[in-house]
């Protein structure tokens, strides 16, 4: 069920439009199912209809006029909330909608159970799947009912009744959800032949400046330059920013006015005071010193980085934790600006769907995302380059932290965040399907002769004998043959990367375990070759560390029952 409240300032315009079966063609009989004592004029079940419409106005505008008199009345006197169950549920009887009605009006405070003071109000069936209720705001004591926060309060209590009447449960909002594009926005996009709205547009186009900006300057410096987009800064006095506008050129109003979309407009946290605060947590990427020879891949230290996020989800603190996914999603929304053009479709979409999930009533500790946000702006002097073997081991991650943060949402019933979550994934997958095709391609190009594959074999059945089987029916198995010889070639121990991947990252939810294992072994071989006594340690840990149990011996691939190499020489 879903609740809709409004507020006016004429009680019989509203009872004309409730009763009113000529103009409003969907309206079919309609008449009272409830009221504030059971005993109002019903004009939907009298002979005379007009008369009996203005008793009911009178009755319910009773009290307005005796606060009038006292100074006391609102000048939006009438509260209107409409209830629509949804498609598909049963057509509930007048009955259960009277209950619901009363169930309603006690949840907002507008007439609690048993207060006699309560206000006055009806409860209007014209369809079968929804009522209207009528309320005046005054109080019998002649105060204004307070009825704050009527929209979650009542919310809150459908979700209850949907639960008792056996209705389907509606995925429910916080609040925090940007604004949808008005009925209006959404006509003039389709005569103009634009897929998306000018305030969709604009959304995008300021979440992506965000993702990239390094500081509240620079993202105003980066939003004064964007092609096709009107800015206007507001200031205050001593000439600091304190806000901003933006409009598309060309998208005017009648009166040939640019129309305008404040930073909060477009979504909750795109007000300049929100964007200022996140960046001004962001460390500037660090730049490599002229002449070295090895520079950190900003591809590689952003799946680092975003690996962290489960561990900061299921032991940090929820500021924390909301802190993270905000950081990820500005990865999210970057993803479309770098990545080659056949990605772009999917990538865009999950940026605009995972939006919904980076927001929830949890206050985001900004400062706590720090190394994230860092390589997330490292990201932008590295575009995609060569095979594209970066952007699959960031998507490779990503899709572990979508699942994730569908999980800590789930846990705290941030209903909308999960749907959003759930769908970003579908996007997110699609993309790291075609961004992993080719570098392991190219990968599996690069096999190694078929004694090395059969020693790498060895080694997997050895330290992961419950994945080892995966492992070689992959697909992807020649990548990580090809992947182990050459991080071994520049000096790094194979059965240690194998073992520090596996640490690293559970294979019990991976799709595809030799591809999983393929992206780890590269980025932990990216970093610096070890030295002669590092390598010492790590043969000393490999020779000391068995996952076997004492007594157990592990397979030799060369006997039946176990996956022989020679299959894949």
């Amino acid at each position: 069920m879903i609740a809709k409240i409004g507020s006016g300032k004429s009680t019989a315009g509203l009872i004309r439009y409730l009763f009113d079966t000529k103009k409003a063609k969907d309206h079919t009989d309609p008449h009272l199912v409830a009221s504030w004592d059971g005993f109002a004029p019903d004009p939907g079940r009298a002979n005379d209809s007009d008369a009996t419409k203005k008793r009911l106005v009178a009755d319910l505008d009773l009290r307005v006029k005796q606060a009038r008199r006292l100074g006391r009345a609102p000048e939006r006197h009438v509260w209107h909330c409409s209830v629509r169950a949804a498609p598909g549920d049963r057509h509930l009887t007048d009955a259960e909608w009277a209950d619901i009605a009363h169930r309603i009006v006690a949840a907002t405070r507008l007439a609690p159970q048993g207060d006699p003071d309560g206000c006055r109000w009806v409860a209007v069936r014209h369809a079968d799947d929804h009522i209207h209720i009528a309320a005046t705001k005054v109080r019998g004591d002649l105060r204004t009912a307070r009825h704050w926060n009527d929209y979650l309060t009542a919310d809150k209590e459908l979700a209850a009744i949907e639960k008792e009447y056996g209705l389907k449960q509606v995925v429910r909002g916080d609040r925090t959800a940007a604004q949808r594009p008005t009925r209006a926005e959404t006509e003039k996009a389709r005569r103009t032949g634009k897929t998306k709205t000018s305030r969709e547009r604009l959304r995008t186009t300021v979440r992506q400046l965000v993702s990239i900006a390094t500081s509240p300057e620079d993202f105003l410096h980066l939003l004064d330059g964007v092609d096709g987009v009107l800015v206007d800064f507001q200031r205050f006095p001593s000439g600091d920013v304190r806000g901003y506008k933006v409009a598309l050129e060309g998208d005017t109003n009648t009166a040939g006015e640019p129309i305008w979309f404040s930073g909060a407009k477009l979504a909750p946290d795109l007000s300049f005071p929100k964007i200022a605060e996140r960046l001004t947590a962001v460390e500037a990427p660090s730049v490599s010193q002229a002449g070295s020879r090895r520079r950190p891949n900003p591809w590689h230290q952003a799946a680092a980085a975003s690996e962290r996020i489960r561990h900061h989800l299921d032991h940090g603190d929820d500021s924390a934790a909301q802190a993270h996914i905000a950081a990820f999603g500005e990865a999210i929304d970057v993803l479309p600006l770098l990545a080659p053009s056949h990605l772009r479709p999917h990538l865009q979409q999950a940026a605009i769907v995972f939006e919904r999930a980076t927001r929830s009533r949890i206050r985001a500790q900004q400062d706590q995302a720090r190394a994230l946000r860092s390589a997330v702006r490292a990201l932008r002097i590295a575009p995609v380059t060569g095979d594209g073997s970066g952007l699959a081991m960031f998507l490779d991650i990503a899709v572990l932290v979508v699942i994730a943060t569908a999980r800590w949402h789930q846990a705290r019933r941030h209903d909308q965040q999960v749907t959003a979550a759930h769908q970003t994934l579908v996007h997110l997958q699609a993309a790291y399907r075609q961004a992993a095709a080719e570098p392991l391609a190219a990968l599996a190009q690069r096999r190694p002769p078929a004694d090395i594959v059969e020693r790498h074999a060895q080694r997997i059945i050895a330290i992961l004998p419950e994945h080892a089987q995966q492992v070689f029916d992959d697909p992807a198995w020649p990548a990580l043959a090809a992947a182990l010889t050459e991080a071994e070639n520049i000096g790094h121990d194979p059965e240690w990367l194998l073992r520090h991947a596996a640490q690293r990252r559970t294979l019990d939810d991976a799709r595809s375990t030799a591809r999983t294992l393929t992206w780890h072994i590269q980025r932990l071989a990216a970093r610096q070759s070890p030295s002669d006594r590092a390598r010492a340690t790590q043969a000393h840990t490999s020779a000391t560390a068995r996952p076997a149990q004492p007594g157990q011996t592990p397979p030799n691939p060369s006997e039946p029952g176990t996956a022989a190499p020679a299959r894949y020489r």
